[in-house]
């Protein structure tokens, strides 16, 4: 019985780790932000202050990632001085709302609070 809940628990962490692996936001953004050392909290927090909702977040995000512009940018223009703008996206119209909608659920504020 023992070896059969550790090999289920084996295979639930492997899928755990593959399905993060496979979502554009972990795959994508995460590294992206480490690299450069800008905190994606703070990024969410800077957007969601600009756009003051999910829905006019995910698609002013989305239209700064196609299309970045200092002056579109949450991150405001001392940023700039230590930071580039980063490329137009790659990512496809599918993984970039994906991502998009990974990014809300994760630092979301409502829901998290106990």
């Amino acid at each position: 019985m023992h070896k059969i809940v550790f090999l289920f628990l084996i295979l639930a962490a492997t899928l755990t780790a593959k399905s993060a692996e496979q979502n554009p936001f972990d795959r994508n953004c995460v590294p992206c932000h480490t690299s450069v050392g800008v905190s994606l909290r703070k990024t969410f927090m800077n957007a969601l202050l600009v756009y003051s909702g999910k829905e006019n977040m995910k698609a002013g995000l989305a239209y700064f990632l196609r299309y970045p512009r200092k002056d579109i940018s949450v991150m405001g223009e001392k940023y700039f001085a230590t930071h580039a703008l980063k490329e137009p996206t790659t990512l496809d119209r599918r993984e970039l709302e994906e991502a998009l909608e990974i990014f809300w659920e994760r630092y979301k504020v409502i829901g998290h609070l106990r």
